[in-house]
């Protein structure tokens, strides 16, 4: 979708470099992934760093001598903090964000240490790994995903990671859940791709929507004549486009399927009633499709 509205809906278009577009933002997703995770790589080297300058203090109080490790014994962060696999691929990126952008480390671990998730863990010095891992998901769903300084961060480093901000947050809390004492090393370092056919799909979506836009534009055109085109906004229009594709282009994908997750995209992406309005076009579109026998969808349920 982003990729067809940046390409202002021009069939002439190189689609060669929409194509290249579109797999350099779905990398750039998986380096917003690597950057989230290291940030807490990072926040637990701080704790370390604190504790370590702590104890050499020349007044050092008992508490300095004897501090409470529960946060950098965690046992998520250490798994974290000790994967070579995720080690690998950060040290892999083109640039360290935190080794440039320290402050954000020290905004976050301030934040972390003063908040009362924080203190209620603090309180004893032992705990289980289900503890800990609840602790580390807390932090990360009320203090890392919505921190306005990261998002604004995250906004200004580049230019998609604003809209992979929510899937990318989504897809940590999900692994975070999962994580066990005993996940094995490939746990932090998901595959960006499925496989192949997952890859491949994206650009055939783009491909065949770019290569089909005139008449897609038309089928629209003609189920919206009571509307002024210029009410109709341009992501409206990609979305239906990318709709009618699937219903034409890509016989086993079910037609509910295509529908409702449009629906959601323009919900997220565009106008309050956005979705409504979609909804009626593609259920005038799929009526004329049942009526001619239009329809391509093989396997059963499909329709």
């Amino acid at each position: 979708m982003q990729t067809l509205y940046a390409s202002k809906g021009s069939e002439s278009d190189n689609i060669k470099n929409n194509e290249k577009f579109l797999l350099l933002s779905l990398n750039s997703m998986y380096d917003l992934f690597l950057a989230q995770l290291s940030l807490l790589i990072e926040v637990h080297k701080k704790a370390k760093d604190r504790l370590d300058k702590n104890q050499l203090k020349l007044l050092a109080t008992q508490e300095d001598k004897n501090p409470n490790a529960k946060f950098i014994n965690n046992e998520v962060l250490v798994l974290l903090s000790t994967n070579e696999a995720l080690q690998e691929l950060i040290e892999d990126q083109k640039e360290n964000l935190w080794y440039l952008d320290f402050e954000y480390v020290d905004v976050i671990f301030k934040v972390i240490i003063e908040s009362d998730i924080y203190k209620d863990y603090m309180a004893t010095k032992t705990s289980t790994f289900k503890e800990d891992k609840n602790f580390i998901i807390d932090i990360f769903t009320e203090i890392i995903a919505p921190n306005d300084k990261l998002y604004d961060y995250f906004e200004d480093k580049r230019i998609t990671w604003l809209d992979d901000l929510p899937v990318v947050n989504t897809a940590i809390l999900k692994l975070l859940k999962k994580v066990k004492a005993a996940s094995d090393g490939n746990m932090f370092t998901p595959e960006l791709f499925k496989d192949l056919e997952d890859k491949e799909f994206g650009l055939d979506l783009l491909k065949k929507t770019i290569l089909n836009q005139g008449v897609f534009n038309t089928e629209i055109a003609s189920k919206t004549k009571n509307w002024d085109a210029d009410r109709i906004t341009q992501i409206d229009t990609v979305l239906m486009q990318m709709a009618i594709c699937e219903f034409q282009k890509f016989p086993s994908i079910p037609v509910k399927v295509t529908i409702n997750e449009y629906l959601e995209i323009a919900k997220e992406y565009s106008t309050p009633k956005s979705s409504t309005f979609i909804n009626g076009i593609l259920d005038k579109i799929l009526k004329e499709y049942s009526e001619e026998g239009q329809f391509n969808k093989i396997g059963r349920g499909l329709l």
